[in-house]
């Protein structure tokens, strides 16, 4: 898509996502920030709603891939905890959706609490684009009349292990993480551009 110009793009802070074991969560303004984030990160796993897994188009490439599917509520907090532990690179969208354009943003708690029960530290990821594209809500035959470009900055970890320290729970650990990267992963840093 850049190299025919349909967007442009710049990274910040690329070099932090060369390590492994690294649970990346990132905000989701649009349909291709995975794309983005795949495409950068190396021993990528993802968390893919589980009835993709049974589509026919779209099953083949997920179990290939090896990513974890969002069925089993119980055995997901393991299954992400254990790809962790073996060296992935579990990229996640705590939001759960895309951001919606207007409204409020809530974050879920379950990468809060991959992180607290893993004790993996955050490596958050802020996505920006210019301009509106395969957003939440919008047809993704609906493109901007100018070429959007995507500022992606790739932050400074959030340790996990003050918060585990403070809570009397794991539980309350997660609402004080979630709470945390709700102020940091979408504030906009002066390397972003307008």
């Amino acid at each position: 898509m850049n190299g025919v110009g349909v967007i442009s793009y710049e990274v910040h802070g690329l070099d932090r996502l060369k390590r492994r074991g690294l649970l990346i969560l990132a905000n989701h303004p649009s349909l291709i920030d995975v794309v983005f984030l795949i495409s950068f990160v190396r021993h990528a796993d993802c968390i893919v709603k589980a009835q993709l897994s049974r589509n026919p188009f779209t099953r083949g490439p997920i179990r290939a891939a090896g990513f974890i599917t969002n069925g089993d509520g119980a055995g997901l907090l393991e299954d992400c905890v254990r790809s962790l532990k073996a060296g992935n690179n579990l990229i996640v969208f705590p939001e759960g959706t895309r951001t919606p354009l207007s409204g409020p943003v809530k974050l879920q708690r379950g990468a809060a609490h991959v992180a607290v029960k893993g004790r993996v530290d955050i490596t958050p990821v802020h996505i920006h684009s210019s301009l509106p594209m395969l957003t939440k809500g919008t047809p993704w035959w609906k493109v901007p009349a100018r070429k959007p470009h995507f500022t992606i900055e790739v932050r400074e970890d959030i340790e996990i292990h003050d918060f585990c320290a403070s809570s009397a729970s794991e539980a309350l650990a997660a609402r004080h993480v979630t709470e945390h990267l709700s102020e940091q992963l979408f504030k906009r840093s002066a390397c972003a551009s307008t």
